[in-house]
Order: structure tokens, then sequence, then C-alpha cells
């Protein structure tokens, strides 16, 4: 994502609220989320809740600037990822409750198995879409921009 200084802060300053209103939503603490801005945009959620086909591993939800929302399993550095299932949809910057419910759903047994979005993004409509999270960034979402990904 090539942009200056002052967009990328801007930019910046929009996904962490998005980031906080999804992890509020799923009831997960900030110090359990992160994102970065680079070349690409990666944000990472950390679940509390376990998956049944990998009963001792912990779950992520991912999302990316190109594949948008899923949800997998953290591995080992040397491993491959193992996604358990992707949101799916037109929507790369879906509601914070429709992320909860997608991951809601894969916990309680129901995979979508919809394919990740793989699509080029207009940086600009990314960041006009996600501007209107920009004011309920809180105080603890400013320190996570700050330090980027945890």
């Amino acid at each position: 994502m090539a942009t200056t200084s002052e967009t990328t802060h801007a930019f910046g300053r929009s996904l962490a609220g998005y980031v906080r209103a999804v992890a509020v939503e799923l009831g997960v603490p900030l110090e359990a989320t992160g994102f970065e801005i680079s070349d690409t945009v990666t944000v990472y959620i950390g679940l509390a809740e376990r998956w049944p086909e990998f009963p001792t591993r912990d779950l992520m939800l991912v999302w990316t600037e190109r594949h948008g929302w899923y949800v997998a399993v953290e591995t080992d550095p040397g491993e491959g990822t193992i996604v358990a299932d992707h949101l799916g949809g037109d929507d790369l910057v879906p509601p914070p409750p429709v992320v909860a419910r997608f991951v809601a759903a894969l916990l309680a047994g129901d995979r979508s198995s919809a394919h990740p979005l793989g699509r080029t993004v207009d940086a600009t409509d990314l960041a006009r879409r996600l501007s209107r999270y920009a004011d309920g960034m809180g105080s603890t979402t400013r320190g996570a921009l700050e330090g980027g990904l945890s």
C-alpha cells in the first residue's frame, strides 16, 4: 500500500478503530489485537476459544486487504497456515456484528466453506470505508497503532 506518512497515519487510525470495534463485538481484550501497515495490510485478533478439530491450538482471526476475514489455527513458525474458514462475501469491511456472527458460527461447528476474496483493493476506497471507524479509536488502540502488530 504505497501512501504518504500522513495518509498512512490517517488510514492506521481508521483501521485501529475498525479493529477495536470488531474486538469489542467479539469480547476480545484490545491487548489481543494488532495490525501492520506496510506494502500490505494485516490485522490479527487472538481468540480465546479453541476449534474442535485442533483442540490443543489457539485460534486467530485474521484480516488482510486482499482476502478479508478468516479464522486460522495458530501454528509453529515452520508450519503452514491452517485456515479454518473464510468469511467470504463481497464486503471487504463487513460490520463488526457480521464478523462476530461468522466466528460464533464457526465455533459452533458451522463452516461456510467460503473462498477468500482474493482481489486487488483500491486503497482510496478502502481508506474511505474504514474512515467511519476513526472516531471510535480508544487510547488503548492508539497505543497498538504506534506499536503495530504485537
